[in-house]
C-alpha cells in the first residue's frame, strides 16, 4: 500500500485493520467468511451532558446589543476614538507570530 500523503511514495506500515483490533478487543479471530456474514455491531454512542454553569454561559445573551449599537452609531457619526499606534502594533505582532 503506498502512503498517499507523503509525497516520498512510501509504503505504509500494514497493521491489523480496525475491525480486526475491535475483534480481537473482543477476544473474537477474524476470518473472511466471518467478516462477510456478519452483521455490524451497533455503533457506540457518546452523550455530552453540560455542566450546570455550561447551561447557564450557553443561556446567557453572548453580548450586549445596546453597547454594539451604541459603538456602530459612532463609528458612523466619527466619533469612535481609534488608536492607530495600538492597530499597527497588534499588526506588527502578527507579523512576527506568522514569521513575516
Amino acid at each position: 500500500m503506498t502512503d498517499l500523503i507523503s509525497s516520498k511514495g512510501r509504503m505504509a506500515t500494514s497493521g491489523p485493520s480496525n475491525r480486526e483490533l475491535m475483534e480481537k478487543a473482543e477476544g473474537r479471530k477474524s476470518s473472511a467468511s466471518d467478516a462477510a456474514s456478519s452483521t455490524p455491531a451497533p455503533a457506540v454512542r457518546d452523550e455530552f451532558v453540560p455542566s450546570d454553569v455550561a447551561k447557564q454561559a450557553m443561556s446567557s445573551e453572548p453580548f450586549d446589543q445596546a453597547k454594539v449599537d451604541a459603538i456602530k452609531q459612532a463609528i458612523q457619526d466619527g466619533q469612535y476614538p481609534l488608536d492607530s499606534r495600538r492597530i499597527a502594533e497588534s499588526f506588527l505582532a502578527v507579523e512576527r507570530m506568522i514569521g513575516g
